[in-house]
């Protein structure tokens, strides 16, 4: 059995009054009221917090947690009171009195699933399920939290109402976006819950999904009931805001995915890259800059500062590393419409090009055309023409490679920015195998596509190629599907043409060193003589 304990999610305004000097992250300033804490089983079991137990105050911090910790065992909970006995038995006395009496509510009941317990308590004893508990939460989201569809039907069909709100505005449908209970969340929706409906702090679904990396939940409700995943809640933040803070990886690629804005600024000009700078995820940050571009790193806050700039004052050497790496690449990046980009895109294919036909020419001109050539036999004139044939043949093959498409995925994006008020954000197969599976790598955020097996995004190309193995410079393409082979063909016999030259080379090497010790040895035999 489980203890079941509820923060209730809260967000307060930030001091803006920070100095340039000290430039400390609005987190650290963030001051939050204290969280009471919803009904759980603890040491003395549900009734002594049914009663009056009050968390303390949240450290500085984005917060909105409803967290779950193991019940304490019956040993351990017998030695708990026993060894406060002395200390606070007046208070576990007038606590113990309730407690079997509120043991058998249905809150209870519907947080664990106990349909004989619940059917007993609202047909036999005429317990209502549409009453709020003693801190303002109802029998429906303690079931929707814990995913307990049946105990859910049950109080609906009994009077319970999907749209009934605790004293911050969340509903049943929010508590079930906490540990992604899809079933009960369907069963919400089709009961009429409004998906878009928001609390005092104008969190979403798609809010509290993303606050607690609940991805699989998050793709359901926004795939199949069109649930916004880019809207902001009272403070400008958006469920990637939230995300990227949280370090879920996998909540930003499908948030990313569905097209949510990576540049949007809340009311203290963060975007989600300088939260995700701030608690020093460097997945996220990673994830946040392979689908940015540079302006991305130079946006600023309020105060000022670049996400690079907040992870360096926060501590947080490998994201400031990164970031200010990053940075520097994008820096040194040319534009690909203008010439000079043009020209950096080409590589090391343009030099391998000279050497090779410079070679050509050169052999052509040195062998074939030799003035001895009369003279050599027609076995050692078959080999020359082979060479030059061969040679002929990889340059044809190492064109193929270099101009061939290697197997690029078509792209599906579009400008979030210059969208229409009536276009939806993009459609995506609710029935996708890889999605259903979990598989949430293979989505890529760039491209906005679900990647095939053995396919991956190149950072070069910057588009993804199926069976991608790896961006050749000397190429200048990637290497995948279409052109694998061709560079197969191409580069194992240059390799093994080039291992026998250097082997006749070695072999001629070794056979002067040899003839000009054999010179050495005669002349100091005749100057001993």
């Amino acid at each position: 059995m489980s203890q079941i304990t509820r923060e209730i999610p809260s967000l307060t305004n930030h001091n803006l009054a920070r100095s340039r000097k000290k430039a400390k992250s609005t987190l650290d300033q963030t001051v939050l009221p204290t969280h009471p804490s919803l009904p759980s089983l603890s040491s003395f079991s549900l009734s002594s917090l049914l009663l009056d137990r009050i968390r303390p105050p949240f450290p500085a911090a984005m917060s909105s947690e409803i967290e779950v910790v193991d019940e304490a065992r019956p040993a351990d909970r017998d030695a708990a009171v026993a060894g406060g006995a002395v200390a606070a038995g007046a208070a576990a006395a007038a606590a113990a009195a309730p407690e079997e009496s509120l043991r058998d509510d249905v809150y209870t009941a519907a947080a664990y699933g106990d349909m004989e317990k619940l059917r007993r308590l609202v047909e036999s004893e005429g317990c209502s399920v549409s009453e709020p508990d003693g801190l303002g939460y109802c029998a429906l989201q303690w079931a929707a939290l814990n995913n307990r569809t049946a105990a859910a039907q049950y109080i609906i069909e009994h009077g319970g109402d999907v749209h009934a709100a605790d004293h911050t505005g969340q509903t049943a449908l929010h508590w079930s976006a906490v540990r992604g209970a899809i079933q009960v969340a369907e069963l919400l929706l089709r009961e009429g819950a409004r998906v878009n409906a928001a609390d005092s702090y104008g969190y979403q679904t798609t809010h509290v999904a993303a606050q607690y990396g609940q991805t699989s939940f998050l793709y359901h409700i926004v795939s199949k009931w069109n649930a916004d995943p880019d809207v902001p809640d009272k403070d400008g933040r958006s469920p990637l805001h939230w995300a990227a803070y949280k370090g879920f990886a996998d909540c930003i690629r499908l948030l990313l995915f569905l097209d949510a804005y990576r540049g949007r600024q809340d009311k203290e000009g963060c975007t989600p890259l300088h939260w995700a700078a701030i608690r020093g995820n460097l997945e996220a940050c990673t994830v946040l800059v392979q689908a940015g571009k540079k302006e991305d790193l130079m946006v600023t806050d309020n105060t000022g500062l670049t996400p690079a700039q907040l992870a360096s004052e926060k501590s947080h050497r490998q994201v400031a590393f990164f970031l200010g790496n990053a940075r520097s690449l994008l820096d040194k990046r040319c534009d690909g419409n203008s010439r000079l980009g043009k020209l950096s895109k080409l590589g090391l294919a343009p030099v391998l090009w000279f050497l090779i036909i410079v070679l050509l020419l050169i052999y052509i001109n040195s062998v074939i055309r030799a003035p001895t050539l009369p003279k050599l036999t027609a076995g050692f004139g078959l080999l020359a023409w082979s060479g030059v044939f061969l040679a002929s043949a990889g340059l044809v093959l190492f064109y193929r490679c270099s101009r061939k498409d290697p197997g690029y995925i078509r792209m599906n994006v579009h400008d979030p920015q210059n969208m229409k008020d009536d276009e939806p954000l993009l459609k995506i197969e609710i029935n996708n195998p890889a999605l259903l599976a979990g598989n949430w790598s293979q989505l890529c955020a760039t491209c906005k596509i679900v990647r095939p097996l053995r396919a991956k995004h190149c950072s070069t190309c910057d588009r993804c190629v199926e069976q991608f193995d790896h961006h050749c410079p000397w190429v200048s393409n990637c290497i995948g599907k279409k052109n694998k082979w061709d560079f197969f063909s191409c580069w194992y016999p240059t390799y093994w043409r080039f291992v026998i030259l250097l082997s006749r080379f070695f072999s001629l090497l070794w056979g002067c060193s040899a003839d000009c010790c054999s010179s050495v040895s005669d002349i100091a035999q005749h100057h001993d003589k």
